[in-house]
């Protein structure tokens, strides 16, 4: 599989958590799409939701301290946005248009991911099943995003790329990843 590196940046003007950094890799074989992700820096700053025993779908998980993740099929308006918490909730939304028609995807009916929080860092890290919604042999447009709130109330939107005058994931200028389509197992003669 063929990772591609990938750093967010905080939105401009937007005051983010001492020395925080958000980084990680994305990857694809075939129906599978394999993220990792680590916010690394101070997090006694932030506001970071409690592990829960038993993780479910919810809703407004951007209201905390999340990662985001957008896909979309090259060239197509409809694209999907997954929420992971560290807390270990989690959410698929999938749109017709920018930000037209949001309903849950009820493909997804768990959405199993790891999170590990150390003192200086959150991991988290997913084997997502997109076949169903993406199947392998399309190319994949992605953006990964996430929302970090501290303490003391402030709320840092963290990106690829920034492509407006406020923070909004939904660009698809953001969706700045490429993930090609998989040509599946070679065959010789």
């Amino acid at each position: 599989m063929d990772t591609e590196h990938f750093s967010l940046r905080p939105f401009p003007g937007e005051e983010p958590a001492t020395g925080l950094k958000i980084a990680g890799t994305i990857g694809r074989r075939g129906k599978t799409l394999s993220i990792d992700c680590t916010l690394a820096g101070t997090l006694s700053e932030l506001a970071i939701p409690s592990p829960e025993e038993e993780p479910k779908r919810r809703g407004r998980l951007w209201e905390e301290t999340c990662l985001e993740l957008f896909l979309a099929k090259k060239g197509d308006e409809r694209y999907w946005e997954f929420n992971f918490s560290p807390a270990g909730h989690w959410n698929v939304y999938r749109f017709a248009s920018y930000r037209e028609e949001m309903q849950e995807e009820a493909m997804f009916s768990s959405l199993p991911f790891r999170v590990g929080v150390e003192p200086e860092a959150i991991r988290f890290s997913a084997d997502l099943g997109i076949g169903k919604i993406l199947p392998a042999d399309w190319t994949v447009e992605a953006a990964v995003s996430a929302v970090v709130r501290t303490l003391d109330g402030r709320t840092s939107h963290w990106a690829l790329v920034h492509a407006g005058p406020r923070p909004d994931f939904h660009r698809r200028k953001g969706f700045t990843l490429t993930i090609p389509a998989d040509p599946g197992p070679a065959f010789t003669s």
